[in-house]
């Protein structure tokens, strides 16, 4: 099954591909009406340092500790004057909680020096800061400041190369070749949209390809299960079993406990 699945798309023009990806795109969007960032925050600052803290770190574990974070520290100045020992023991449940509690320290004492305690808003600004990259730059622009990017985390980078978007494993360079593809104004809500369907749907061992959506379009079909009882036991997440449904898969074989599941980082 998968090796026809490559096949059939072996020969596949740039155009093509282009035309492929963006209706996969829409589908997507039909798929996960819900796809959004699950960092809490309520500031351009508070969401650098949630994306600082969710390194190794589930959302929902970064979710919890924030609300104590946030309420001790609300300024730049107040990262750059914590007590180091004070807040590695807020942030040990989030692990490598010593390098996190020195990035935020960092990054506060670089806000005031460099932008007046203000985190700004473009992305050669944003990567210069300690503990900033080029993902959690993206995160920060297309979240608090509404401009479009591309988020390439662990799910992004494996789903666009099971779709046959790209061909590298390089961050950077998906990224690029992912904006050549897509409409700038649905970078943001791409990001958000892939990375819920690589926790729900598209798993790094064994995807539910017989409960995908995007099954006619994907050239690694077969990765996974294509039976549908067994592909459906795959889904994960709230909407489990209306994923199933959008596939045109029997929702009822859908495990009760898949709605629970917690979700991979």
């Amino acid at each position: 099954m998968l090796a026809r699945s490559v096949k059939r798309f072996a020969g596949e023009t740039p155009i093509g591909r282009k035309r492929r990806a963006r209706k996969m795109a829409r589908l997507l969007a039909d798929t996960h009406p819900d796809a959004h960032c699950e960092l809490d925050f309520s500031t351009p600052l508070e969401l650098a340092v949630a994306t600082i803290l969710s390194a190794q770190c589930t959302d929902k574990k970064v979710n919890e500790v924030t609300p104590t974070v946030f309420a001790k520290y609300r300024s730049a100045a107040d990262y750059a004057a914590a007590d180091r020992a004070e807040l590695e023991v807020i942030l040990r449940p989030t692990g490598f909680f010593r390098a996190k509690t020195d990035s935020l320290i960092k990054l506060g004492q670089a806000l005031l020096e460099r932008h007046d305690g203000e985190l700004p808003g473009r992305l050669d600004q944003l990567v210069a800061l300690p503990g900033i990259g080029r993902k959690t730059a993206n995160v920060i622009l297309g979240n608090a400041f509404d401009v479009p990017g591309i988020t390439v985390d662990t799910h992004f980078r494996r789903l666009v190369n099971r779709f046959g978007w790209v061909h590298e494993e390089d961050p950077v360079k998906i990224e690029f070749l992912v904006a050549d593809l897509i409409e700038k104004r649905d970078w943001t809500m791409l990001s958000h949209r892939i990375i819920f369907h690589g926790r729900r749907v598209c798993h790094a061992r064994k995807p539910a390809c017989g409960a995908c959506t995007l099954a006619t379009m994907c050239p690694s079909y077969g990765t996974g299960p294509t039976e549908a009882a067994p592909a459906a036991k795959l889904l994960k997440g709230p909407r489990a079993k209306e994923l199933a449904a959008q596939a045109g898969v029997d929702p009822e074989l859908v495990p009760d406990a898949a709605v629970l599941t917690p979700e991979a980082p």
